[in-house]
């Protein structure tokens, strides 16, 4: 999830120069079941706040409709 994160705050900038993106937090981590092999997983982020070049996102990751996980997620982007 934290990742999917980095891409969408990389995508959302609208810039064309390349960005390093630094994770910060991991909050509210919740596993609900494994995930195992064969298993599709879909993420699904949702922008809960954005300040200068920091950015926040809960993440909620699912298998077949299920939720098998879930976090709120802190990341800061850097130009290289």
């Amino acid at each position: 999830m934290a990742q999917t994160a980095g891409v969408v705050c990389v995508l959302g900038k609208q810039k064309e120069s390349p960005s390093l993106v630094y994770f910060m937090t991991i909050d509210e981590a919740k596993f609900r079941r494994p995930v195992v092999p064969g298993d599709v997983l879909e993420y699904h982020m949702t922008r809960l706040s954005k300040r200068r070049n920091m950015w926040w996102y809960r993440g909620v990751a699912k298998v077949r409709g299920e939720v098998v996980a879930e976090a709120k997620v802190g990341a800061m982007i850097m130009e290289s």
